[in-house]
């Protein structure tokens, strides 16, 4: 199995589940910006209100047929029905808590500011996966926006000065600490 983190923006994925599950994954894929296209006979509201394309139905093979990647958040037997039809199209499916039916695991993610923050228990945890998730977006600073401009502007006075890699750690670390007053912390 395959853990992943899918740069998705833009990308037809194929949501096969209407669940509180299928709910927890969409919004994951609608904050990637994905194109996701959800085929389930029955939908949780939180699943109608997102403004995603739904099909009340059965899965059918052929739903996958424009995919980029499936994800499955329904019964095992539909699961099993997803990932084979995801193997024979070379799709990656990740088949939600159902690891003998899924062929990649998406990592849980943290999104901010532009930074983005994969975690993953190769689907061994998905639980221990979301507390991990929930902690390091608690623990990431407000203006987290504010380190990611200050290392862009470093990283280009780096490049044109010839820095070696193994310095700028430190060079960064040092940058960061000067975005604050000492008085701040008085």
């Amino acid at each position: 199995m395959l853990p992943l983190f899918l740069a998705v923006g833009g990308r037809r994925v194929v949501l096969v589940g209407g669940g509180p599950v299928a709910a927890a994954k969409l919004r994951q894929l609608v904050a990637a910006g994905a194109e996701v296209r959800v085929v389930a006979p029955e939908v949780e509201p939180d699943i109608q209100a997102a403004g995603v394309a739904i099909e009340r139905r059965s899965f059918e093979p052929a739903d996958l047929d424009d995919a980029w990647l499936v994800v499955a958040a329904s019964t095992p037997d539909v699961n099993r029905a997803v990932a084979d039809a995801a193997e024979v199209r070379r799709l990656f499916v990740n088949a939600v808590d159902d690891p003998a039916n899924a062929s990649a695991f998406l990592s849980g993610v943290v999104r901010r500011d532009g930074v983005t923050i994969a975690i993953s228990t190769s689907g061994d945890a998905p639980a221990l996966t979301s507390l991990l998730r929930e902690a390091l977006d608690a623990v990431l600073p407000d203006d987290l926006s504010l380190w990611l401009g200050e290392a862009r502007r470093q990283r280009a006075i780096w490049k044109r000065d010839n820095v070696p890699t193994v310095a700028r750690r430190a060079l960064l670390l040092e940058a960061l600490n000067k975005l604050y007053d000492e008085d701040q912390w008085l």
